[in-house]
C-alpha cells in the first residue's frame, strides 16, 4: 500500500513539473510573437539594449594602448620611527597613444593607503600616486607592495615601499595596560 502511494507521487510530481514547463514555453512563444508583430523585437546582442555586451570598438585588439612608465617603482624610507606615518610620491607618464585610465590601486595590508588620480591622463602627460604607511604596531624590515590596474599594456604594474621600524611602541599585553 505504502508503495502504491510512493509511486502515485512520484508519477504526479512528474506530470506536474512536464506541464509547468510546457505552461511555461507556451507563454514565451505567445511573448515572442506578440513582440514580432509588434515590431519591437529585442536583440539580445545588441550593446546599445545589453549593457552586458560588449561593443565592437571595445574588443578591437590593436587599438593603441595607454604605457605607464614611472621614474622610480621601488622607495625605501630607511630607518623610521613606530609612531610616525611617512608618505611617497611615485611619479609616471603615459608614454603610449590612448588615455590612461587607472581602475584601482591597492596595497598588501591596511597599513599602506595609495591615492591615485581618477581622472583619464592623456598621452605624454604625467600623475602621480601618493602612498602613506602608517607603522603602528610593526616592528623590523616591511616590504608593502602596491598593485595599480589600469587599461595598459599589461594592465597591472606593481609599486615596492621598505622601511626599518625602530623604538617599536610598548603594546598592551600580559603584563596590563601600558602607559605612555
Amino acid at each position: 500500500m505504502k508503495k502504491q502511494f510512493i509511486i502515485a507521487l512520484l508519477v504526479a510530481g512528474g506530470l506536474w513539473t512536464s506541464s509547468c514547463e510546457k505552461k511555461a514555453t507556451a507563454e514565451e512563444a505567445t511573448a515572442t510573437e506578440q513582440n514580432a508583430s509588434e515590431g519591437s523585437a529585442v536583440a539580445t546582442n545588441d550593446p546599445a539594449t545589453n549593457p552586458n555586451v560588449a561593443g565592437q570598438e571595445e574588443v578591437n585588439p590593436n587599438a593603441p594602448k595607454p604605457v605607464m612608465t614611472f621614474k622610480e617603482t621601488e622607495h625605501d624610507f630607511g630607518n623610521i620611527k613606530a609612531d610616525k606615518k611617512v608618505s611617497h610620491t611615485f611619479s609616471f607618464t603615459n608614454t603610449g597613444k590612448a588615455p590612461l585610465v587607472i581602475e584601482s590601486a591597492s596595497a598588501t595590508c591596511g597599513c599602506t593607503v595609495p591615492e591615485w588620480p581618477k581622472e583619464p591622463i592623456a598621452p605624454g602627460e604625467s600623475g602621480t600616486i601618493k602612498v602613506e604607511f602608517d607603522p603602528v604596531g610593526k616592528s623590523g624590515q616591511q616590504s608593502k607592495q602596491i598593485t595599480i590596474t589600469a587599461n595598459t599594456d599589461p594592465q597591472i604594474n606593481q609599486l615596492t615601499i621598505k622601511t626599518n621600524i625602530t623604538g617599536t611602541v610598548p603594546q598592551a599585553g600580559a603584563d596590563g595596560p601600558v602607559r605612555l
